[in-house]
Protein backbone atom coordinates (compact mmCIF):
# COMPACT_ATOMS: atom_id res chain seq x y z
CA UNK A 1 0.00 0.00 0.00
CA UNK A 2 1.23 3.60 -0.72
CA UNK A 3 0.35 6.48 1.15
CA UNK A 4 0.48 9.85 0.27
CA UNK A 5 -0.68 13.60 1.85
CA UNK A 6 -2.03 15.85 -0.65
CA UNK A 7 -4.31 19.19 -1.48
CA UNK A 8 -7.13 19.45 -3.44
CA UNK A 9 -9.52 22.56 -4.04
CA UNK A 10 -7.73 23.99 -0.95
CA UNK A 11 -7.72 21.06 1.65
CA UNK A 12 -5.20 18.84 3.41
CA UNK A 13 -6.40 15.17 2.97
CA UNK A 14 -4.11 11.91 3.76
CA UNK A 15 -4.90 8.94 1.08
CA UNK A 16 -3.93 6.19 -0.67
CA UNK A 17 -2.78 6.25 -4.10
CA UNK A 18 -4.09 3.65 -6.39
CA UNK A 19 -2.07 3.93 -9.92
CA UNK A 20 -3.61 6.66 -11.22
CA UNK A 21 -6.03 7.97 -8.43
CA UNK A 22 -6.14 9.10 -4.97
CA UNK A 23 -8.33 7.73 -3.04
CA UNK A 24 -8.81 10.00 0.29
CA UNK A 25 -8.74 8.80 3.66
CA UNK A 26 -10.85 10.11 6.66
CA UNK A 27 -7.55 10.56 8.53
CA UNK A 28 -4.17 9.62 9.02
CA UNK A 29 -4.13 5.86 8.64
CA UNK A 30 -2.23 5.13 11.57
CA UNK A 31 -5.22 7.22 13.35
CA UNK A 32 -7.61 5.19 11.72
CA UNK A 33 -8.24 6.89 8.53
CA UNK A 34 -10.60 4.88 6.39
CA UNK A 35 -11.94 5.40 2.31
CA UNK A 36 -13.64 9.07 2.77
CA UNK A 37 -15.01 10.21 -0.92
CA UNK A 38 -14.63 10.07 -4.49
CA UNK A 39 -10.81 9.26 -5.90
CA UNK A 40 -9.21 12.32 -7.60
CA UNK A 41 -6.90 12.01 -10.21
CA UNK A 42 -3.26 11.99 -8.89
CA UNK A 43 -2.37 14.61 -11.96
CA UNK A 44 -4.49 16.82 -10.02
CA UNK A 45 -3.38 16.87 -6.69
CA UNK A 46 -0.45 18.78 -5.08
CA UNK A 47 1.44 16.41 -2.86
CA UNK A 48 2.21 16.80 0.47
CA UNK A 49 5.01 15.67 3.17
CA UNK A 50 3.40 12.36 3.67
CA UNK A 51 3.67 12.32 7.56
CA UNK A 52 3.04 15.36 9.94
CA UNK A 53 5.88 14.07 12.47
CA UNK A 54 5.79 15.05 16.27
CA UNK A 55 10.06 14.52 15.55
CA UNK A 56 12.39 13.53 13.20
CA UNK A 57 14.98 10.78 15.14
CA UNK A 58 18.22 10.76 13.10
CA UNK A 59 21.28 8.56 13.04
CA UNK A 60 24.81 9.77 11.99
CA UNK A 61 27.40 7.60 10.24
CA UNK A 62 25.75 4.53 9.85
CA UNK A 63 27.33 3.86 7.14
CA UNK A 64 31.26 3.07 7.30
CA UNK A 65 32.20 4.79 4.11
CA UNK A 66 30.61 8.12 4.95
CA UNK A 67 31.46 8.02 8.42
CA UNK A 68 35.65 7.51 6.66
CA UNK A 69 34.32 10.19 4.42
CA UNK A 70 34.23 13.16 6.78
CA UNK A 71 37.03 11.29 8.54
CA UNK A 72 35.41 10.43 11.62
CA UNK A 73 34.89 7.55 13.23
CA UNK A 74 31.60 4.26 13.09
CA UNK A 75 30.41 4.87 16.24
CA UNK A 76 29.90 2.19 19.02
CA UNK A 77 26.21 2.86 19.17
CA UNK A 78 24.03 4.56 17.06
CA UNK A 79 24.87 8.46 17.17
CA UNK A 80 20.89 10.27 17.65
CA UNK A 81 20.11 14.10 17.03
CA UNK A 82 17.09 15.60 15.98
CA UNK A 83 15.63 17.51 13.32
CA UNK A 84 12.29 20.01 14.20
CA UNK A 85 9.49 19.77 12.50
CA UNK A 86 9.38 23.04 11.53
CA UNK A 87 11.98 21.65 9.25
CA UNK A 88 9.78 18.97 7.13
CA UNK A 89 9.24 19.99 3.66
CA UNK A 90 7.40 17.69 0.52
CA UNK A 91 7.97 16.75 -2.69
CA UNK A 92 8.79 19.99 -5.10
CA UNK A 93 9.04 22.24 -2.04
CA UNK A 94 12.26 24.53 -2.08
CA UNK A 95 14.93 23.61 0.12
CA UNK A 96 16.02 27.40 0.88
CA UNK A 97 20.28 27.76 1.66
CA UNK A 98 20.22 30.23 4.55
CA UNK A 99 22.32 33.51 4.74
CA UNK A 100 24.38 31.52 8.12
CA UNK A 101 26.01 28.77 5.85
CA UNK A 102 28.34 29.08 2.67
CA UNK A 103 28.38 24.92 2.36
CA UNK A 104 24.81 23.31 1.96
CA UNK A 105 24.82 19.50 1.37
CA UNK A 106 22.58 17.07 0.54
CA UNK A 107 22.11 13.54 2.24
CA UNK A 108 19.91 11.04 0.87
CA UNK A 109 18.35 8.71 3.51
CA UNK A 110 15.80 5.91 3.97
CA UNK A 111 13.29 7.24 6.59
CA UNK A 112 10.64 4.82 8.35
CA UNK A 113 7.82 6.03 9.53
CA UNK A 114 5.94 5.00 12.96
CA UNK A 115 2.54 3.24 13.43
CA UNK A 116 2.25 3.07 16.58
CA UNK A 117 3.32 3.90 20.02
CA UNK A 118 7.07 2.66 20.84
CA UNK A 119 9.18 3.15 23.82
CA UNK A 120 11.65 0.43 25.64
CA UNK A 121 11.20 -2.11 22.55
CA UNK A 122 13.18 -4.92 21.60
CA UNK A 123 14.28 -4.97 17.63
CA UNK A 124 11.34 -7.68 16.90
CA UNK A 125 9.25 -5.53 18.86
CA UNK A 126 9.85 -2.23 17.09
CA UNK A 127 9.69 -4.02 13.69
CA UNK A 128 5.81 -4.43 14.52
CA UNK A 129 5.60 -0.84 14.94
CA UNK A 130 6.52 0.22 11.77
CA UNK A 131 4.14 1.63 9.61
CA UNK A 132 5.93 2.22 6.70
CA UNK A 133 8.91 3.39 5.23
CA UNK A 134 9.66 6.78 2.47
CA UNK A 135 13.09 8.97 0.96
CA UNK A 136 14.03 11.88 2.87
CA UNK A 137 16.97 15.02 2.37
CA UNK A 138 18.99 15.43 5.53
CA UNK A 139 20.15 18.83 4.49
CA UNK A 140 23.33 20.11 6.43
CA UNK A 141 25.13 23.22 6.76
CA UNK A 142 28.21 21.55 6.86
CA UNK A 143 30.33 24.43 7.82
CA UNK A 144 27.93 25.28 10.46
CA UNK A 145 28.27 21.37 11.52
CA UNK A 146 32.30 21.36 11.67
CA UNK A 147 32.32 24.23 14.05
CA UNK A 148 29.68 23.35 16.29
CA UNK A 149 29.79 20.10 18.79
CA UNK A 150 25.62 19.76 18.54
CA UNK A 151 23.96 19.27 15.25
CA UNK A 152 21.02 21.12 16.23
CA UNK A 153 21.65 24.24 14.17
CA UNK A 154 23.41 22.27 11.25
CA UNK A 155 20.17 20.38 10.61
CA UNK A 156 17.49 21.65 11.83
CA UNK A 157 17.08 24.87 9.40
CA UNK A 158 13.63 25.47 7.90
CA UNK A 159 13.25 23.30 5.03
CA UNK A 160 16.11 20.95 5.94
CA UNK A 161 13.95 17.66 5.75
CA UNK A 162 11.88 17.23 2.29
CA UNK A 163 10.21 13.64 2.38
CA UNK A 164 8.45 11.91 0.22
CA UNK A 165 7.36 11.45 -2.35
CA UNK A 166 4.92 8.64 -0.40
CA UNK A 167 4.72 6.10 2.27
CA UNK A 168 5.25 2.65 0.99
CA UNK A 169 4.01 -0.29 3.98
CA UNK A 170 5.47 -3.09 1.35
CA UNK A 171 9.02 -2.97 1.65
CA UNK A 172 11.96 -4.99 3.21
CA UNK A 173 14.29 -2.08 4.50
CA UNK A 174 17.31 -4.29 4.32
CA UNK A 175 17.55 -4.93 0.80
CA UNK A 176 17.10 -1.50 -1.09
CA UNK A 177 19.34 1.27 -2.55
CA UNK A 178 19.76 4.64 -1.66
CA UNK A 179 20.58 7.35 -4.31
CA UNK A 180 21.04 10.76 -4.68
CA UNK A 181 21.22 13.01 -7.88
CA UNK A 182 21.79 16.35 -8.41
CA UNK A 183 20.52 18.43 -11.82
CA UNK A 184 20.82 14.71 -13.00
CA UNK A 185 23.83 13.28 -11.93
CA UNK A 186 24.18 10.71 -9.68
CA UNK A 187 25.78 11.64 -6.27
CA UNK A 188 25.37 9.35 -3.31
CA UNK A 189 24.68 5.47 -4.55
CA UNK A 190 24.21 3.15 -1.08
CA UNK A 191 22.34 0.38 -0.02
CA UNK A 192 20.65 -0.64 3.48
CA UNK A 193 23.03 -3.70 3.92
CA UNK A 194 25.61 -2.07 4.64
CA UNK A 195 24.45 0.09 7.73
CA UNK A 196 25.77 0.11 10.90
CA UNK A 197 23.03 -0.70 12.69
CA UNK A 198 20.10 -1.94 10.65
CA UNK A 199 16.29 -0.54 10.70
CA UNK A 200 15.08 -2.19 13.98
CA UNK A 201 18.23 -2.25 16.04
CA UNK A 202 17.69 1.41 15.61
CA UNK A 203 13.99 1.59 16.21
CA UNK A 204 14.82 -0.17 19.75
CA UNK A 205 17.82 1.63 20.50
CA UNK A 206 16.14 5.19 20.00
CA UNK A 207 12.80 3.74 21.50
CA UNK A 208 15.17 3.28 25.11
CA UNK A 209 16.56 6.80 24.99
CA UNK A 210 12.41 8.33 24.18
CA UNK A 211 9.38 7.15 23.51
CA UNK A 212 8.21 6.94 19.89
CA UNK A 213 4.37 7.97 18.84
CA UNK A 214 2.80 7.21 15.27
CA UNK A 215 3.96 9.33 13.12
CA UNK A 216 7.06 9.98 13.65
CA UNK A 217 10.11 9.46 11.05
CA UNK A 218 13.17 8.07 12.10
CA UNK A 219 15.84 8.92 9.62
CA UNK A 220 18.58 5.98 8.98
CA UNK A 221 21.49 7.57 7.85
CA UNK A 222 23.54 8.59 4.72
CA UNK A 223 25.63 6.57 2.81
CA UNK A 224 28.81 7.96 1.15
CA UNK A 225 29.22 10.75 -1.39
CA UNK A 226 27.42 13.59 0.01
CA UNK A 227 28.24 17.04 -1.46
CA UNK A 228 27.33 20.79 -2.03
CA UNK A 229 23.91 21.73 -2.99
CA UNK A 230 23.48 25.49 -4.66
CA UNK A 231 20.69 27.44 -5.49
CA UNK A 232 19.41 26.87 -8.72
CA UNK A 233 19.61 22.79 -8.18
CA UNK A 234 17.62 20.09 -8.03
CA UNK A 235 17.83 17.36 -5.55
CA UNK A 236 16.67 14.07 -6.31
CA UNK A 237 16.61 11.41 -3.52
CA UNK A 238 15.02 7.83 -5.16
CA UNK A 239 15.03 4.66 -3.19
CA UNK A 240 14.17 1.17 -4.48
CA UNK A 241 10.52 0.06 -4.19
CA UNK A 242 9.47 3.59 -2.86
CA UNK A 243 10.01 6.26 -5.74
CA UNK A 244 11.74 9.27 -6.18
CA UNK A 245 12.00 12.65 -3.86
CA UNK A 246 12.90 15.90 -6.11
CA UNK A 247 13.47 19.13 -4.41
CA UNK A 248 14.45 22.48 -6.30
CA UNK A 249 17.47 24.82 -4.25
CA UNK A 250 16.86 28.36 -4.01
Amino acid sequence: MRICRFRHLGHDRYGTVEGPLVRPLSAAPWAGGLPDGKAVPLADVQLLAPVEPSKVVCVGRNYRAHAKELGNEVPASPLLFLKPPSSVVGPQDAIRCPEQSKEVHHEAELGIVLGRTLARATATEARLAVFGYTCLNDVTARDIQREEKQFTRAKGFDTFCPVGPTIETALDPMDVSVVCRVNGAEKQRGHTRDMVFDPFALLAFISNVMTLWAGDVVATGTPEGVGAIQRGDWVEVEISGIGVLRNPVV
